[in-house]
């Protein structure tokens, strides 16, 4: 039976019920002494056979008006109940004592799954898809910079080591003197010198060498040791093997990358000092130069590198601290803790 059916039987029921009971009530107080009794006796100045019937009548509508009510306030919980899982709002669904009413919440408890479980599986997917597309970006990238840098180094970085050799050639057949023409031999030589230096470090940056299976150790010495073929600075290290997550060995090799490009590129050092060592559960790597220096504040809103230094530290739970001093060096030194798993041995 459904809910409009069962409100008319229900208000036609009361009525009825007070009908008689009134009837009742009154032909015990008001034996009849004949039908047409009920015409004569008067209630109110009415007729007995009117006013019992309308009374009950009246009763009955308020009974349906209360009962529509109440009827009313729970169909405006389920519209507002359906708005809000329209929204995408999580909704408390509790059992019900009326059967149809708890029917509905039933359903609209199914449904509420139903759409949590397709975000759930839509999101899940979006994530995939981009991950996949970053990791298609990603390489696209790389295989781009891995071109551009070959590019450089056959064409633009054997032509600068050309004019390198050919301006050294030029100076040493020249007699010493400080005529204007020797300066300015020098001083080509010199800029020739710098942009080698430039374009080493662009080629480190695009295409840095990764750990490939090699200890941290492995791979910070085979980098210093293949820059010291390329480069007339004086570099010296101190690399202690230290078993890390190869995690944390990525980020800390690609910081010393970062670190040597900046000084081959900005900071004309003579020197270059690398130490990794493990003190205190901390994994400490510092790098030193002699260079030029630089302003760190200022360093670290226009530079891109220090903030991916930073960033990368950051990442693995580390710190990176700057120190630089015009014409003294700069000391770049990152900090990152070992964590103890519980059964290893020291």
């Amino acid at each position: 039976m459904s809910i409009i059916q069962r409100q008319v039987l229900l208000t036609a029921i009361f009525s009825l019920v007070l009908f008689i009971l009134f009837s009742v009530m009154f032909f015990i107080a008001f034996p009849l002494e004949s039908w047409s009794s009920l015409w004569e006796r008067r209630v109110i100045d009415l007729p007995f056979i009117y006013i019992v019937p309308s009374i009950s009548l009246l009763l009955g509508v308020c009974y349906g008006l209360l009962s529509g009510y109440f009827w009313k306030k729970q169909l405006i919980t389920v519209e507002t109940a359906v708005r809000e899982l329209e929204k995408g709002r999580p909704i408390p669904v509790e059992p019900h004592a009326i059967p149809e009413i708890h029917d509905i919440w039933v359903r609209i408890e199914k449904v509420q799954n139903h759409i949590f479980e397709q975000t759930k599986l839509s999101q899940k997917l979006a994530n995939e898809k981009a991950e996949d597309q970053e990791k298609r970006i990603q390489e696209m990238v790389s295989q781009e910079r891995n071109r551009l840098a070959r590019e450089l180094h056959d064409s633009v970085s054997q032509q600068l080591f050309a004019a390198s050799m050919m301006m050294s050639a030029i100076t040493e057949s020249k007699p010493l003197s400080d005529d204007r023409e020797s300066k300015q031999l020098k001083l080509i030589e010199e800029t020739i010198h710098q942009s080698q230096l430039e374009m080493r470090a662009l080629l480190l940056h695009l295409r840095p060498a990764a750990l490939k299976g090699k200890s941290l150790q492995e791979g910070v010495q085979e980098l210093l040791v293949e820059l010291m073929q390329k480069v007339t600075m004086n570099i010296k290290w101190k690399v202690e093997p230290i078993p890390l997550d190869k995690g944390v060995e990525d980020h800390l090799f690609r910081i010393l990358q970062e670190s040597v490009s900046n000084t081959l590129r900005h900071a004309k050092a003579t020197s270059l000092d690398v130490l990794l060592i493990k003190r205190d559960d901390f994994v400490i790597m510092r790098v030193t130069d002699d260079g030029i220096g630089f302003e760190v504040d200022e360093g670290k809103t226009g530079s891109y590198g220090l903030q991916n230094m930073h960033e990368r530290a950051v990442e693995i739970g580390g710190t990176l601290k700057i120190v630089s001093l015009k014409n003294k060096g700069t000391r770049l030194e990152v900090k990152v803790p070992v964590l103890r798993i519980e059964g290893d041995v020291e």
